[in-house]
């Protein structure tokens, strides 16, 4: 993900995808990920939202998720394909309960099937390269990308090294996507109706609030 250069992390914590997004958070703690933002937020649905928020105005955007964690965000995924904004999201699959289950299974994903999110798939030795596929795909094609390519526990804990920042910067530029100015106090908007484009706007006036 560092090497994808997020400019908006917004996650919340959900096993097992947590070690992820607190890694990526100390990173933009440590000052190795500016200018990235780190936004803590109370929920998965806060999390998707602020994420729409954010990659409305043009910012490359990123979260991650799991099982139940998704569910709950369910209503935002729709938002955020239908906009069609570029957000990528990790979905480290789990079970659905109940009872709670922490074991393999893709039924969260199946469940949002249908929600006009690519979906990418590869085994645990190419998941560094799916992400970074997924953010070209996402800006190239303008919809979001969830990279579904981890099995609970039995690969979301697996970790190997990665360091190929010159390739990944050659194949997936600075992102130059500019929708909506949260500056602007009538800003351009985009959507089918009156209700989505003030729905948009909401959304960026409070994912840009201090």
């Amino acid at each position: 993900m560092a090497l994808c250069r997020p400019e908006v992390v917004c996650a919340y914590p959900i096993s097992p995808q947590t070690h992820i997004i607190e890694a990526v958070g100390a990173m933009v703690k440590e000052g190795t990920l500016a200018p990235c933002e780190y936004i803590n937020v109370e929920s998965e649905f806060a999390a998707m939202s602020v994420a729409i928020g954010a990659s409305a105005t043009g910012a490359r955007s990123y979260t991650a998720t799991a099982s139940q964690g998704l569910l709950y965000m369910i209503e935002a995924l729709y938002n955020a394909a239908g906009l069609g904004l570029p957000i990528v999201m990790t979905l480290a699959n789990r079970a659905i309960g109940a009872p709670i289950n922490i074991w393999n299974d893709h039924s969260d994903a199946m469940a949002v099937r249908d929600s006009g999110w690519i979906h990418l798939r590869r085994d645990q030795p190419r998941a560094a390269d799916l992400h970074v596929q997924a953010f070209r795909l996402a800006e190239e094609l303008s919809v979001p990308v969830m990279s579904a390519w981890t099995d609970s526990y039995s690969l979301t804990p697996s970790k190997r090294g990665h360091s190929r920042p010159a390739t990944v910067d050659a194949f997936l530029p600075p992102t130059t996507r500019q929708v909506l100015d949260p500056a602007d106090r009538f800003p351009l908007a985009h959507g089918g109706s009156e209700a989505s484009r003030k729905f948009v706007i909401s959304l960026i006036y409070v994912s840009s609030t201090p």
